[in-house]
């Protein structure tokens, strides 16, 4: 098989967490005798940020951590369309220009005789449908959400039983406990700032509580304004700016606990989707206590893979005794790597993936997708 994903960018991961996912994925589809090319834009904005605050050695662990992926680097649409030559499946995420979307469409409408998927991981189908109606999805044979909340918000928009659930999770390649034990201290959070989706929250659920049972707070991302630096400098918080996220599992391994903060949206309108963190600080084997969150699709056993603080004052109690209780850790440690390996790894979401294909080429007529607001014209070169 052949497969061709379409993203914003497999080989940066500057504040694009799809990419972690994304390429512990394609890694898998090679391993298993697959062809697998990643396309991205010339000009992503995630790469241009990364090479500006880091120049070319930005993108060495990526490398080091990958030699089995490319990603080829497009500027016209004449280029996607040579790409997708002989494609049996074309996966297109929602993280690109709307007339590259519906370009790819069109292809599809007009007998091109790939698989065509469209792949929403983020929460703007409720923060801000319109961007995602946006979108014309006339020619696409389904869509895959990476959570069941988000699956009913495509539902609602006419696509029935072409919408699939597909969650993300680890690439257990890479995110492993380590070899072997060393110290550990402290707490390590792995998290951009954002837009102010949860500024309240990471002052109740991280930062205070971190002060108040005296556990290092080492923070890694990026977007951080000067207020939100203040912040954390007025809580003792060692910033450490951008962390490659294929190092994530070293760090992870020097630290004692980390803490899951979901944005809002994931709390109030999607609720059910964790981010990828959990997954891959669950498969590091580190201790995890999340914020209030809803498991709502059952993925994981709160109070035995993780543990859940109400408020605040929870909060600094899980983490006291998270410190003083090694018994607990090791516990919450087994648990939630059990979790892990037995449902939440890149190579179960590709057998997902193979299974969704197999169930729409198995289907007695291929229906494509109901037609959204149409776009005209192509993405432009350059």
């Amino acid at each position: 098989m052949k497969l061709v994903y379409l993203t914003h960018s497999l080989t940066s991961c500057w504040n694009h967490g799809n990419a972690h996912f994304l390429r512990g994925v394609l890694r898998d589809l090679v391993h298993r005798g697959h062809e697998v090319l990643s396309l991205e834009p010339k000009g992503a904005w995630s790469l241009e940020n990364l090479l500006r605050d880091h120049g070319e050695a930005g993108l060495d662990a990526f490398r080091a951590s990958y030699p089995e992926l490319n990603s080829r680097v497009f500027s016209s649409f004449e280029e996607v369309e040579a790409a997708l030559d002989g494609a049996n499946v074309v996966v297109v995420h929602e993280w690109n220009e709307p007339e590259l979307v519906a370009a790819i469409g069109r292809m599809r409408r007009r007998g091109a005789p790939f698989t065509l998927l469209f792949h929403d991981t983020h929460h703007r189908a409720v923060s801000d449908p319109e961007a995602i109606r946006r979108f014309d999805l006339d020619g696409y044979d389904a869509v895959l959400a990476f959570g069941a909340t988000l699956a009913e918000v495509y539902r609602g928009w006419g696509w029935g039983d072409r919408v699939f659930v597909w969650h993300e999770a680890a690439d257990t390649r890479l995110f492993q406990p380590p070899a072997q034990e060393g110290p550990r201290e402290g707490l390590i959070w792995i998290g951009n700032w954002g837009d102010g989706e949860r500024t309240a929250e990471l002052e109740s659920f991280l930062m205070r509580p971190a002060q108040t049972t005296r556990l290092q707070l080492d923070i890694y991302g990026v977007r951080y304004p000067d207020e939100a630096l203040a912040m954390l400098q007025r809580y003792g918080v060692r910033y450490r700016g951008w962390l490659p996220n294929a190092r994530a599992p070293e760090l992870f391994a020097h630290h004692l606990a980390t803490v899951h903060v979901p944005r809002r949206f994931y709390v109030e309108m999607l609720p059910g989707i964790p981010t990828i963190r959990v997954f891959e600080a669950l498969a590091c084997g580190i201790p995890l206590v999340s914020a209030p969150w809803r498991d709502s699709e059952g993925l994981f056993r709160p109070g035995q893979d993780y543990l859940t603080a109400r408020d605040e004052v929870e909060m600094a109690h899980h983490l006291s005794t998270l410190r003083d209780d090694p018994g607990l850790r090791r516990s919450l440690v087994e648990s939630g790597l059990e979790t892990i390996r037995a449902r939440h790894s890149c190579a179960h979401r590709v057998d997902e993936l193979l299974e969704v294909l197999a169930r729409l080429d198995a289907a007695p007529a291929r229906r494509l997708g109901p037609v959204q607001h149409s776009l005209s014209g192509e993405i432009p070169a350059g």
